[in-house]
């Protein structure tokens, strides 16, 4: 039962690597501020990309570090090991208020946490997450080529 979850995992990791790549460009994050939300809980995404990597922390839900940054869900970790298709609807619902107190910029890094500390969200859950992060990388991608436009 473990080699499937890390299997669709892994094909999951796979599949955004490629969706990042495709889609990134190292001038999207220019002239933003980490916002203060992002400081409370010690995570401030990069205010630019400095181009030296090919995607902005804040926008990667690959996890570039071992370090687990908890976003007020610790007792989430009581999941720990449970499928994401085996979720009560008030244990999702659970995930789902987490999810909605954290500001966009935030979400990948709360599922890169989670992924750290091998607690899978709940299907549906997951899927509104990974929707907020991606309307949250459209819209860097469109204020970047605004101001690229504007300039």
């Amino acid at each position: 039962m473990d080699y499937i979850i890390l299997a669709a995992v892994g094909v999951v990791v796979v599949a955004l690597i490629f969706i990042i790549k495709k889609y990134s460009r190292a001038d999207a994050g220019e002239g933003e501020t980490p916002d203060a939300g992002a400081e409370a809980h010690g995570h401030v995404p990069p205010a630019t990309c400095c181009g030296a990597h090919e995607v902005c922390e804040a926008e990667t839900l690959l996890i570039l570090t071992d370090e687990i940054i908890y976003y007020d869900d610790e007792e989430l970790d009581r999941f720990r090991g449970k499928g994401p298709d085996d979720y009560s609807a008030d244990e999702a619902d659970e995930f789902r208020e987490v999810l909605l107190t954290l500001q966009p910029h935030e979400v990948a890094g709360w599922l890169r946490s989670l992924n750290l500390r091998r607690v899978e969200p709940p299907a549906d859950v997951r899927d509104e997450a990974l929707m907020v992060v991606s309307e949250f990388r459209d819209e860097r991608r469109a204020n970047a080529e605004d101001k690229n436009r504007n300039a």
